[in-house]
């Protein structure tokens, strides 16, 4: 990625933004205050999109400026590094605010903004699909070692051309353009994939993935596997990954909640990362996440087995959220309030507790410690220290509701599964949110859903799946509707990409999620065995 030098910020009045809309005015901030940030290397933890124009954000504008060096630039985020942002005077709450709307896209701009890495025009409404899967031994079925990791880290390296990321001495990811794998707790590996234009680039990436993973894993005797919890082994048969954070939210998450072990070394996800153009946009689709989340948690549900025996629940790895850690998980309900916008998220994220500071190549413990703290230089374990950007981003993505709020939203509610679902998640959001009349036709739906009801199926789903009641009929009923208007969505997009949402069809008209299919199988054709799970869904 590219380097930020000499990178400014500059707070002006605002006449005028490319991010304004009717949510956030300006009311034209008159003291002008600079912000200089500096990087000293590849600096991939601050991602500003800028453009030659100012950038709103609430009552003030941000106008960037640089070096001769300094390039405009969207920058992914990334572990921390020693190469993060310098702040030379104090954030202020307005900082965060600013940092959060940097991410809206405005419509009326697309055809000017300019992604200079890459010497191509940049355009909005991209789609970033990320996925996790559980390596395993082909021989034992038993969870993959770190010195396994390491040897497929190795291997992808070598052979497929992607660059190294460590932590001390350990590989413990790789890089490839805007394409990351990287290491969960329990050695879940997981693909962040670049932000495409199309699905059918994000399933090429995801199918180009797996082709890579499966040459190098077969050589070693690893298979992958598809599914929202670790079907077989139990927690103490989970690796424990070499990276300092995790080692940190290790010790902190029996303290807040009672699965939040299962949740870092047992789960795996799907989730999609999608744009916004203003604030108000992110308002219409952050409330639409949520409030349909649990559709996508059903339709999706993939996870019914605990140690070798059903557990209970179609969507276990759903289920655990609820009893992570309550601090910084869950349904958001201040989203649907009238006040909601990026001011009111940074109010919540500067409360939600902190797990670490990453200070010269070393992760400090914070956790228990607020943000808003550390803005003020009381954190006991680094007394009369100040937060850069960088640190803020960092700690944004130790938040975890089922939707996600940074520069873009993470729609976060799916179990994983094979390589078909891991085309037809993004496709179901990308209907539903990418397209205006799919978008409105949401809202006017979800626009009298209670904060109970809503609060019911996240509680039930994970049971009962699309057989939830709700509202007289079937929870099926309204995922009828729904994913009618993300086809809908998909047609008018004119890619031909509703045919991703066809592995997906079938589920919403019977009502039969995969877990249940799951379970059919293993009550009959498998004997109560859980191993061939392994096979089914071997990726």
């Amino acid at each position: 990625m590219a380097t930020i030098s000499d990178f400014h910020l500059n707070r002006v009045p605002c006449p005028g933004s490319p991010c304004a809309n009717s949510v956030t005015e300006c009311s034209g901030a008159r003291r002008k205050r600079e912000v200089r940030f500096r990087a000293l290397g590849n600096s991939e933890g601050l991602g500003f999109l800028v453009q030659n124009g100012a950038r709103k954000s609430r009552g003030l504008c941000w106008n960037a400026r640089g070096s001769r060096r300094a390039k405009r630039m969207v920058v992914a985020a990334s572990p921390p590094t020693d190469d993060g942002v310098v702040v030379t005077e104090p954030l202020m709450k307005e900082d965060l605010v600013g940092y959060l709307n940097s991410g809206c896209k405005p419509k009326e701009m697309w055809s000017s903004w300019e992604l200079l890495l890459t010497e191509e025009h940049f355009c909005c409404n991209r789609i970033g699909t990320e996925h996790e899967k559980f390596g395993f031994e082909v021989g034992s079925l038993r969870p993959m070692k770190y010195e396994q990791i390491a040897d497929l880290l190795n291997g992808l390296a070598e052979r497929f051309d992607w660059d190294k990321i460590m932590e001390g001495d350990y590989i413990i990811g790789l890089k490839q353009g805007k394409q990351s794998i990287s290491l969960e707790p329990g050695g879940q590996f997981e693909l962040s994939g670049a932000p495409l234009e199309t699905l059918h680039q994000t399933c090429a990436e995801v199918n180009s993935h797996l082709y890579q993973v499966k040459a190098v894993a077969e050589e070693l005797g690893l298979g992958f596997l598809g599914i929202g919890f670790h079907p077989k082994w139990r927690l103490s048969d989970i690796p424990v990954m070499p990276k300092g954070r995790y080692e940190i939210m290790r010790n902190y998450m029996p303290k807040v909640g009672s699965l939040g072990l299962d949740m870092m070394f047992r789960t795996c996800t799907v989730q999609v990362n999608l744009d916004f153009s203003s604030e108000s946009d992110m308002i219409k689709k952050f409330r639409a996440g949520l409030a349909l989340q649990p559709i996508a948690t059903a339709i999706f549900a993939n996870s019914p087995f605990t140690e070798g025996k059903p557990n209970g629940f179609l969507s276990m790895r759903s289920h655990i959220w609820t009893d992570t850690d309550n601090n910084r998980a869950g349904m958001l309900p201040f989203v649907f309030d009238d006040s909601f916008g990026f001011e009111q998220y940074v109010e919540y994220a500067l409360d939600v507790p902190m797990y670490f500071v990453y200070r010269k190549r070393t992760y400090i413990d914070c956790t228990g410690m607020s943000f808003r703290d550390f803005m003020r230089g009381k954190l006991p374990s680094l007394p009369g220290e100040l937060p850069t950007l960088n640190d803020w981003e960092n700690h944004l993505t130790t938040i975890f509701p089922e939707v996600r709020l940074k520069r873009y939203l993470e729609m976060r509610g799916a179990d994983g599964g094979p390589w078909r679902r891991l085309c037809a998640l993004p496709a179901f959001w990308v209907g539903l949110l990418y397209d205006e009349v799919s978008l409105q036709n949401v809202s006017e739906m979800i626009s009298d859903w209670t904060r109970e009801e809503r609060e019911m199926l996240r509680k039930k789903v994970p049971v009962t799946g699309l057989k939830t009641p709700f509202r007289g009929g079937l929870l099926r009923h309204v995922a009828e509707d729904v994913l009618k208007l993300a086809k809908d969505g998909l047609e008018r997009r004119g890619y031909k990409e509703a045919g991703f949402l066809k592995e997906v069809t079938e589920t919403v008209q019977t009502g039969v999620t995969p877990a249940e299919k799951l379970l059919e199988l293993y009550n009959g054709k498998w004997g109560g065995r859980v191993g061939p799970v392994f096979q089914e869904l071997l990726y």
